[in-house]
C-alpha cells in the first residue's frame, strides 16, 4: 500500500467533521442513505466506530471491550463526542507498530492495516452519507477518493458482497471515479 494510513485516516475524521458541524438542529432525526437510521444513529455509529480503533489496536477482543459502546455515545454534544472519538483513533493508529498488530475485529484477527483501511472507508462514506442526508456538499476530497479506491481494489469483491455499505449498484462504464466507488458501495452519486 503506498498510502500512509494513519493520515489518510485523520484526513477523513477531518473531512466527515465538516459535514457533522453542518447538521442543522432539526436534521438530526432526518432519514439517511443508511436505511436503518437516521442521522443521529448514523452519527452515533461513526463515533462508536472510532471509539472502538484504540482498544482493539491496543490488543483487546471483542470480547473484552463488551457492550461499553452500544447504545448512545453522542451524549448532549454530539460534535464534541465526535472530536474526542476522532483523536482517539487518529492516535490509536499512529501508535508505533498499529498499522502491522494483529487487531481482533469481528473478521479478523487481521493486521492493523487492514482495520485502519475498513476505518478510513467507514468514516468516508458515512460523512458522504452525512452530507447527503442533510443536504450538503457530497464531493469527495480527491485523496480520500483515491485511498479509497487503494484500499478497495484488493478486496471489492469481499466489501461488495459483505452489505456492509448496501448492496452494490453498477455505475455506469463512463462514470467518475467517485460515482463508481460510491455504487460499490451501495450508493447513487
Amino acid at each position: 500500500m503506498t498510502i500512509d494510513l494513519p493520515e489518510v485516516h485523520a484526513r477523513a475524521l477531518t473531512e466527515t467533521r465538516r459535514s457533522l458541524a453542518g447538521i442543522g438542529p432539526e436534521q438530526w432525526s432526518m432519514p439517511s442513505p443508511c436505511a436503518e437510521w437516521d442521522v443521529r444513529a448514523l452519527v452515533n455509529h461513526v463515533v462508536a466506530g472510532n471509539l472502538w480503533v484504540a482498544p482493539l489496536v491496543a490488543g483487546q477482543t471483542i470480547e473484552q471491550v463488551g457492550d461499553r459502546y452500544d447504545g448512545d455515545v453522542l451524549g448532549d454534544d454530539p460534535l464534541t463526542s465526535y472530536d474526542r472519538s476522532a483523536v482517539e483513533a487518529a492516535e490509536a493508529f499512529r501508535s508505533p507498530g498499529a498499522m502491522d498488530a494483529p487487531v481482533a475485529v469481528s473478521y479478523g484477527p487481521v493486521p492493523g492495516r487492514v482495520y485502519a483501511g475498513h476505518r478510513l472507508m467507514d468514516v468516508v462514506i458515512h460523512g458522504w452519507d452525512i452530507a447527503r442526508a442533510t443536504g450538503q456538499d457530497t464531493t469527495l476530497d480527491p485523496a480520500l477518493l483515491d485511498a479509497c479506491w487503494e484500499v478497495l481494489e484488493p478486496q471489492i469483491d469481499l466489501l461488495a458482497a459483505s452489505g456492509m455499505f448496501g448492496h452494490r449498484i453498477d455505475a455506469p462504464a463512463d462514470a467518475s471515479s467517485e460515482a463508481r466507488l460510491l455504487g460499490l458501495l451501495g450508493r447513487t452519486a
